[in-house]
Formats: C-alpha cells, sequence, structure tokens
C-alpha cells in the first residue's frame, strides 16, 4: 500500500484542468451530446509520440490531447481511491465527462 493520497486535493486540481481544456474547446459540459461524442474520442484515442498530434502547437489539439489524458488519471485517481474505500470524483464537468466514458465502454461492452 502507497502512502497517504489527498485523493480530495488530486480530484480538485484535475476537475479544475478538466474545466480549463473545456474551455479551451468549447465543451458545454450539460451537453450531453458533446460530452459523449468527447468520450467516445478519448476512448478511440490512441496516439504514440511520432503522431503528428502529439507534436503539434494548435492549443485545440493540445487541449484535446492533454483532457485524453486527464481522462485517464481521472480514472486512476478513482481506482485507486475506491481500493482505499474512499469515493472520489470531481464537480460538474468531472461528473459529465465520467458518466459519458462509463456509459461509452459499456455501450461498446454490449452492457447497454
Amino acid at each position: 500500500m502507497s502512502g497517504f493520497e489527498n485523493y480530495s486535493r488530486e480530484a480538485l486540481q484535475i476537475e479544475h484542468e478538466i474545466e480549463r481544456k473545456g474551455l479551451v474547446l468549447g465543451i458545454d459540459w450539460n451537453d450531453a451530446a458533446q460530452v459523449s461524442q468527447l468520450a467516445r474520442e478519448a476512448i478511440e484515442c490512441r496516439l504514440d509520440p511520432e503522431h503528428p498530434e502529439c507534436t503539434s502547437s494548435d492549443p485545440k489539439t493540445r487541449a484535446r490531447i492533454e483532457l485524453f489524458g486527464l481522462a485517464q488519471l481521472m480514472l486512476t485517481v478513482m481506482k485507486e481511491s475506491a481500493n482505499a474505500d474512499i469515493h472520489t470524483h470531481g464537480g460538474a464537468a468531472w461528473k459529465a465527462f465520467a458518466r459519458a466514458l462509463w456509459a461509452e465502454h459499456d455501450r461498446r461492452e454490449g452492457k447497454t
């Protein structure tokens, strides 16, 4: 077991970054269709360091890639905290994105 983790603080930091990336991308976290599309793109994203998007200087491209990385980090924090019997989540943007990611995962697994 690792040392003490402040999952609440991590969630707040991730939430803040998710919101910032959402602003750059013009994401309306209350628009379920838009967030679902974003979740599909996040799950399908398989970038390697040689891919042109990884080295792009375009702010929207960078924000999208970083948001997809934050999605992975968000899920990791939730998993690690759950393993420590702690329920961790962020605010509205976090919850909207997480719901969409789980719904897309379940759709792909044939659960919905």
